[in-house]
């Protein structure tokens, strides 16, 4: 891929367009007094994640799975062997409704990529697993999609990306409300 994220395709052009600190010092000047830091960090935010989202959605294309299709096969394929989870289970680690995710399930089931069973944890349980297909669909779906994926970031060092990723994990969480397992873990430990 490309990284000249102005080229075609990409309606954005940051070198171009108005810089985030232009817009900001813009709004101090009309409108002294209100708060204008988020925009540095929030403009910059929505314009990579417009980037992102559009290539991701050309890159499943062209590997042939749609975003809800990698999303079913991805959280099944973590589970671990057998590779099969209920669809109780697909829709908690999903957060999609269970009519996505029943929809999701038939459609993939449609083209060979799941089986729908029975639940041996409850007679009213189904169990959804990888097909062949599947299985294989989503090793060499991920795999060339991390490779891609890499890349994109590939103009952090390491230590920018560890330090991004933590900022991000913590904006995500105060956002969100979510504690991670670690933060869990470490409340546990001291007793709270």
């Amino acid at each position: 891929m490309s990284k000249d994220f102005g080229g075609a395709g990409y309606p954005i052009r940051p070198a171009a367009g108005w810089r985030a600190a232009d817009i900001a010092a813009s709004w101090r000047r009309e409108l002294p007094g209100v708060p204008t830091g988020s925009i540095e960090i929030i403009t910059p935010m929505w314009r990579i994640a417009k980037v992102l989202a559009d290539d991701r959605r050309r890159t499943l294309a062209g590997l042939g799975i749609d975003p809800s299709t990698l999303d079913l096969l991805s959280v099944i394929r973590r589970a671990g062997p057998p590779y099969e989870l209920t669809t109780r289970e697909i829709t908690r680690r999903t957060l999609v409704t269970a009519g996505a995710v029943s929809q999701r399930v038939a459609r993939a089931e449609r083209a060979g990529l799941v089986a729908r069973a029975p639940s041996s944890a409850s007679r009213r349980a189904i169990s959804v697993k990888l097909t062949e297909a599947g299985h294989a669909l989503i090793q060499a779906t991920v795999r060339n999609l991390l490779i891609h994926e890499a890349d994109l970031v590939s103009a952090l060092t390491d230590i920018e990306r560890a330090a991004l990723t933590g900022l991000l994990t913590r904006l995500e969480e105060a956002l969100t409300g979510s504690v991670t397992a670690s933060e869990q873990a470490d409340s546990a430990l001291r007793g709270k």
